[in-house]
C-alpha cells in the first residue's frame, strides 16, 4: 500500500519530467538529439509523454549532459540533483546485482 508520501514524491517527479520535457521541447536543437536516441517521431511525442518509462528517459538524458542539465536547473530555479532525485522515484530501486 502506498503512502500519501509516496504519492507526493512520484506526483513531484512526474511534474519534474514534464517541465523536463517542455524545457527540451522549446527548442528544436535541443529536442532533436533526444527524438533521435529514443527513436520517437515527433508527431507521437504527446502519446508516448504520458507513460512513466518515457518521463524516466526524459530526466535520464538530461543527466546525461552536465550542460543540459544546468541549464535547465538554472531556467526552471531547480537543484540539478533534483533531476536525479526524480529519475529514481519514477524508475524505482535500482536492482542489486549480487552485492
Amino acid at each position: 500500500m502506498r503512502s500519501s508520501r509516496d504519492d507526493r514524491a512520484k506526483d513531484w517527479a512526474q511534474t519534474l519530467a514534464i517541465e523536463a520535457l517542455g524545457f527540451l521541447a522549446s527548442d528544436i536543437e535541443r529536442l532533436e538529439p533526444f527524438l533521435s536516441l529514443t527513436g520517437i517521431d515527433p508527431a507521437n511525442l504527446r502519446q508516448v509523454a504520458a507513460q512513466p518509462s518515457f518521463l524516466v528517459a526524459v530526466l535520464d538524458h538530461l543527466a546525461g549532459d552536465e550542460s543540459l542539465l544546468l541549464a535547465f536547473a538554472a531556467n526552471g530555479g531547480h537543484n540539478p540533483a533534483d533531476v536525479e532525485k526524480a529519475r529514481q522515484t519514477l524508475a524505482g530501486p535500482s536492482p542489486d546485482w549480487g552485492a
